[in-house]
């Protein structure tokens, strides 16, 4: 999920069968038309008509993405501060990068947040992110803190839609596949692989027979490789949307201290939460990080001195809006090019 998708322009009015749609593209992005339809109790052609319109519209799209703990790549939440011309360029430059996902402005307009990976090929060859090492030599940059995801509670594949409650449990069962079984051994990617990834991650719909194409694969040999990724975690699909399919205007970076003893325990409380779109334990003076989002600020008050005050294991916690958007999930801006 995001929140600056179709930001430019007029959002589309939304009803309840869109937000479906959304959930059920959650659970798999892959699924056929036919088989959500049947589901949802509807016609093939009425939702073929609801996505075309709300992938022209850019209210929602599908995104292939690589899960990082599977192919042993590390992950680095980053904050950045900024003279205050230098961090809009600076946040549009960390958008344009394949190493970067979720970066923002937050507020104030002088710290730069985002989201990267570190290859696990540099890693095993004792190298560190290529970011890591250029951002300090930035222009204009006053200071660079990167903190290392040692666990994540909730987030990927586990969108926030899936919190929406917009299908039953019983429609769940029918649309959800079967859950992936990570392998002992981080998962190592061919060339061709990539080749397939990023075509996925530009548009995680598209046809096999376009992707077998781009590849030189057989339509089979595409449809196995995927089921084999799939199957393992190593890819997943994930539904970016704009903030207005669920009324969701304000998104913001919580930080939190919590007692190493009570960090697990905290830590899946907070998974549990429906205004969290992503948790994770972090190393650094904080050591719990959230994505929440909220309705508006009156929520994001409401949210914090209510669920998340009543934890015991939270001793401290910061928390900084976010100003604007740049770039949501996925290594690419945009949509399907």
């Amino acid at each position: 999920m995001r929140t600056d998708i179709g930001s430019r322009r007029t959002p589309p009015p939304l009803d309840d069968l869109d937000r479906q749609i959304a959930h059920a593209l959650q659970l798999d992005g892959r699924a056929a038309f036919s088989r959500i339809a049947e589901v949802l109790g509807v016609s093939d052609q009425t939702i073929a008509r609801r996505w075309a319109r709300l992938r022209a519209s850019r209210s929602m799209r599908v995104l292939g993405l690589t899960e990082s703990a599977v192919l042993g790549d590390t992950v680095w939440l980053i904050r950045v501060s900024t003279t205050p011309d230098a961090a809009v360029p600076l946040a549009e430059a960390l958008a344009r990068r394949t190493d970067t996902a979720w970066v923002g402005l937050m507020a104030g307009g002088t710290e730069v947040s985002a989201v990267a990976r570190s290859n696990a090929d540099w890693a095993r060859e004792g190298g560190e992110a290529l970011l890591l090492r250029e951002l300090p030599r930035t222009p204009r940059v006053l200071a660079v803190h990167a903190y290392c995801q040692l666990h994540q509670f909730f987030g990927g594949a586990e969108g926030l839609i899936l919190k929406s409650g917009m299908l039953s449990p019983a429609q769940v069962a029918q649309l959800a596949p079967p859950a992936p079984t990570p392998p002992d051994e981080p998962v190592r990617l061919t060339a061709d692989d990539h080749k397939l990834l990023t075509r996925l991650a530009y548009d995680g719909r598209t046809p096999v027979p376009d992707l077998a194409a781009a590849i030189g694969w057989s339509p089979s040999t595409v449809r196995r490789r995927m089921a084999e990724l799939r199957a393992t975690g190593a890819l997943y699909f994930d539904v970016d949307y704009g903030p207005h399919l669920f009324d969701q205007g304000l998104r913001a970076a919580v930080w939190l201290s919590v007692p190493p003893a009570e960090l697990h325990a905290t830590g899946e409380a907070l998974a549990a939460h429906r205004e969290v779109a992503f948790a994770c334990a972090t190393t650094g003076p904080a050591n719990l990080f959230l994505a929440v989002v909220c309705r508006d600020t009156a929520a994001l008050y409401t949210y914090l001195t209510g669920p998340v005050a009543r934890l015991s294991g939270v001793r401290d916690f910061e928390t900084y809006p976010m100003v604007r958007s740049l770039k949501g999930p996925g290594p690419f801006l945009g949509g399907a090019h």
